[in-house]
């Protein structure tokens, strides 16, 4: 597609991707409110429950930059589609499921779909005109935060006043849509990128990979020093290792990792880490202020549901800022978008101080929070297309969700120690505490600023920059 496409034709394909990756993302929160019943329903201990989250973090992490390496080499629609393939067949496997097994099956399909994201993203580039990439991104980064904010409230809804299988026949049909909608409205664009697949880079990066998460995501669980949570980074630092010196030898690399230390590249992806750490902070800690009892003195008292509606309108106000930012790059460049959007960030942690005492401020700090999240993730695809090849397009973006990944897992990490050591007695029960809930919002403040501080010195040259519109 190019600039004389109609400007129907572009929309429609925006459209498209925002709807995919809404869906896609969706996922990720479809299982929140069933958590605490997870043991029940599944005939299992809490601890074996979490393997139904786990699942789709390592297998999202995983073969993301796989699906968008092949996405280079056959085609972005080609992959678009068989990403729908999981997702559907996760759905169907999650929704016949009564016991733990065929839940974490499904789980990980479903997490394989999360690849959309970065493919629907990377398409832009090779069928929008110039002058419309900017706010394209923007709205399809977006998608994230929109499909948390309708994947919360309407699972709350659906696992309190019906079957919860539910969620999974309604998560299938949703992704047949997606599929269709792929189908009919999304041109095919040549391959670009050249030569094999990296079978052996693609299985070495995800043993690391699932070395690597797995420690962080059970280490509070197994033990910090276990010798089991010990091994598992001591091989995730030795088969990363080991990945990148086969990656800087293959003449066909899963990921360019001399284009990855390009400095615009680089500094972009380590600000991707850190972003996703403090996005993800809030995350955590809202939900459980919300529902946490008044008789607390500082819980707000919501019911599983209410929590979920509280929390949908810091969801959709990215939908309304990712324009702004897309005019913002255009008028300064992406790097300023990605400062501006960690100080944003920064100041809704900040404003927690005195505002989580309600409702009504925790929202106010959500939707601050939320802003600065719209910016952020709007301007980080930008930086990596502009400074990588159209034939890398989709592995370069996959990539850097998977530094976003790993910042979201390492924030459910810290944060999950905080709040489980600064805890205070609520009759038999130990409850997080007001100090450990305001001490994760100051580490989510100080993790903003970090990022502020990285995206700063990102060397950035204007040229490089996909044009956003005016």
């Amino acid at each position: 597609m190019d600039g004389s496409q109609p400007a129907s034709r572009t929309g429609t394909v925006v459209a498209v991707l925002a709807v995919a990756g809404i869906v896609a993302s969706l996922m990720q929160t479809l299982i929140v409110p069933l958590i605490g019943e997870l043991p029940t329903l599944l005939h299992t201990s809490a601890g074996n429950a979490s393997w139904a989250v786990t699942a789709t973090l390592l297998a999202a992490a995983v073969t993301t930059p796989a699906i968008g390496r092949l996405a280079d080499l056959h085609g972005k629609k080609p992959m678009l589609l068989v990403c729908v393939v999981p997702l559907v067949a996760g759905s169907v496997v999650c929704a016949t499921a009564g016991s733990l097994a065929p839940m974490v099956i499904g789980r990980g399909l479903q997490g394989i779909g999360a690849a959309m994201v970065p493919i629907g993203i990377s398409t832009l580039r090779d069928v929008l005109p110039p002058e419309k990439l900017g706010s394209a991104i923007a709205l399809i980064s977006s998608s994230l935060g929109i499909g948390g904010a309708l994947g919360l409230p309407v699972s709350a809804a659906v696992a309190q006043h019906a079957n919860w299988h539910v969620l999974f026949w309604a998560a299938g049909a949703l992704s047949l849509v997606v599929g269709a909608l792929v189908w009919a409205f999304i041109p095919s664009v040549p391959a670009r990128a050249t030569g094999r697949f990296d079978v052996p880079g693609a299985l070495g990066l995800g043993s690391g990979l699932v070395c690597l998460l797995l420690a962080i995501s059970k280490g509070a669980d197994w033990g910090w020093g276990s010798g089991t949570i010990l091994g598992l980074f001591a091989a995730a630092v030795l088969v990363l290792l080991a990945w990148a010196w086969w990656e800087l030898r293959s003449a066909s690399p899963l990921v360019d990792l001399r284009v990855t230390a390009r400095g615009q590249v680089l500094l972009t992806n380590a600000a991707s880490i850190v972003v996703g750490f403090a996005m993800y902070a809030s995350a955590l800690i809202a939900p459980q202020l919300l529902q946490l009892p008044k008789a607390t003195g500082y819980g707000l008292g919501q019911s599983m549901q209410a929590a979920g509606l509280w929390m949908a309108p810091a969801g959709l106000m990215m939908m309304l800022v990712s324009p702004l930012g897309a005019k913002l790059s255009a008028a300064r460049t992406p790097k300023t978008t990605l400062v501006v959007g960690s100080l944003v960030i920064a100041a809704g942690y900040g404003t927690s101080l005195a505002l989580m005492s309600s409702v009504w401020g925790l929202l106010v700090v959500s939707i601050v929070i939320n802003s600065g999240v719209a910016l952020a993730y709007g301007a980080m695809p930008a930086l990596i297309m502009g400074a990588v090849p159209l034939s890398e397009t989709g592995s370069a973006n996959s990539f850097n969700t998977l530094m976003r990944s790993i910042g979201t897992t390492l924030s459910a990490a810290v944060v999950g120690v905080v709040l489980s050591h600064l805890t205070t007695g609520f009759g038999p029960v130990a409850l997080p505490s007001l100090v450990g809930f305001r001490t994760g919002m100051v580490i989510g403040c100080a993790v903003s600023l970090t990022a502020a501080a990285v995206a700063s010195s990102i060397p950035l040259r204007r040229a490089d920059t996909p044009t956003p519109p005016n």
